[in-house]
């Protein structure tokens, strides 16, 4: 293997290693920064190691080995100077004095529980939610900064500052490293799950800039997802989170024409759908709603894009079912954001006279003052029923207050079409 390729193993293997590298080091040391920092010190080695031995047989637990030695020396290091080590998992003379790799191989066993505890510290409440998010990204997603940064469109120090600050505070305020338990664990599930969620919309429709989509977001949150599903196999909602992420992922290679430009639900070829992501988030909606009569807003989401995704073709598809879907989530979790989504789904049920009605009532609901799909979808409504002035209107006030330039080329198109229809 040349040099190169070494290098490209290391970059595959540290994606997929790094989360589990971290979780255990953090369980170890108590402390996500200095966990991190040992994990980068581990990598470091397998980049002046390999190139020349290769890469071993089990480079995960090689990385892993590496790093407990490295905080092994760390706390030899702080000892001998004198300072205090505080709230280590492990007893520090035993560590400090041991050197076998039974020792080194006995913190391998709750690796799982390490990773969850890793996901709950990331998004503590006591960060905010941009911080979550980056911190996330960084210790789960494997995302160097340079890669989050490009993804949210945010320079690079802005990026950097945040991580530091979130490790900075999480260590501040002595956040344990534990899953919390009872009423605490269904506040941060929650936290947690909008966070993966949150992840895969923005890869799935980027908020700015010139690309419709950022498929390598959708893979990160979409892989969050599984390892969540794998550690905790009886929350329903994270079966709903999961089932819904796998039947939207379905359709990304329908949602691009050959240029990048958008290609809206309705007139995507369903053929170009992958079946298998299908399958696997049915599968998954159907086990969260046997782990649980009463569906959470994960499950309802998963239940809506079902619906979609069992149409052949649009012309197929459900809507009595997904307005009634909608107005389930609307009672459960009541949002302007949902009420807009029940309207389209209400237009192609009832038409889009009854769609209007609805968006109307939204027209000075102060969260959606600058939201550019509000008058997007009152502007559709507005052209099916012919009234294309308006329409052109609304599409153009769109345009306006979209920031990602495939959106705003779109709705550009559709004013046009607007014009055109008038003339």
């Amino acid at each position: 293997m040349t040099a190169t390729e070494t290098h490209r193993a290391i970059d595959a293997i540290w994606k997929i290693e790094s989360p589990r590298l971290i979780a255990g080091i953090a369980r170890l040391v108590r402390d996500v920064g200095l966990a991190e920092e040992l994990a980068q010190d581990a990598l470091v080695a397998a980049l002046e190691n390999w190139p020349r031995a290769g890469v071993p047989d089990n480079p995960g637990a090689w990385l892993m080995a590496t790093a407990k030695h490295r905080a092994i020396d760390r706390i030899r290091r702080e000892r001998m100077a004198g300072r205090k080590v505080e709230a280590l998992a492990y007893d520090v003379e035993t560590l400090a004095e041991s050197e076998n790799d039974a020792l080194i191989d006995s913190i391998d066993d709750d690796i799982g529980d390490d990773l969850l505890r890793l996901i709950f510290v990331a998004c503590h409440p006591v960060l905010s939610l941009d911080a979550q998010l980056a911190l996330t990204l960084r210790l789960l997603g494997g995302l160097t900064t340079e890669e989050i940064a490009r993804a949210f469109l945010v320079p690079e120090p802005t990026i950097a500052q945040r991580i530091v600050r979130a490790k900075r505070t999480l260590a501040d305020a002595g956040v344990p490293f534990e899953v919390p338990r009872g009423d605490e664990l269904q506040a941060r599930l929650a936290s947690v799950l909008k966070v993966v969620y949150l992840i895969f919309n923005e890869g799935y429709t980027a908020t700015a800039g010139g690309d419709w989509m950022r498929p390598t977001l959708c893979e990160d949150a979409l892989r969050l997802g599984r390892v969540l599903v794998g550690l905790m196999p009886h929350e329903p909602e994270v079966h709903g989170l999961v089932a819904l992420l796998e039947i939207q992922a379905s359709r990304a290679g329908a949602r691009l024409g050959p240029a990048g430009e958008p290609i809206l639900l309705l007139d995507q070829d369903r053929a170009r759908w992958d079946r298998l992501l299908i399958r696997r988030g049915l599968a998954a909606l159907e086990l969260a709603e046997r782990l649980r009569d009463a569906r959470g807003p994960y499950t309802l989401q998963a239940a809506i894009a079902a619906c979609h995704a069992r149409a052949l073709v649009a012309e197929q598809t459900d809507w009595t079912r997904i307005a009634s879907l909608y107005a389930e989530l609307m009672a459960l979790n009541p949002s302007p954001i949902v009420e807009l989504n029940r309207a389209v789904a209400v237009s192609m049920a009832a038409g889009p006279d009854a769609g209007l009605a609805i968006v109307d009532t939204l027209l000075d609901e102060p969260s959606l003052k600058n939201y550019h799909l509000l008058p997007s979808v009152r502007g559709d409504f507005l052209f099916r029923l012919g009234r294309l002035d308006e329409a052109r209107q609304e599409f153009e006030r769109a345009g306006s207050l979209a920031r990602n330039a495939r959106e705003q080329a779109l709705l550009a198109a559709r004013a046009e079409a607007c014009s055109r229809g008038a003339a």
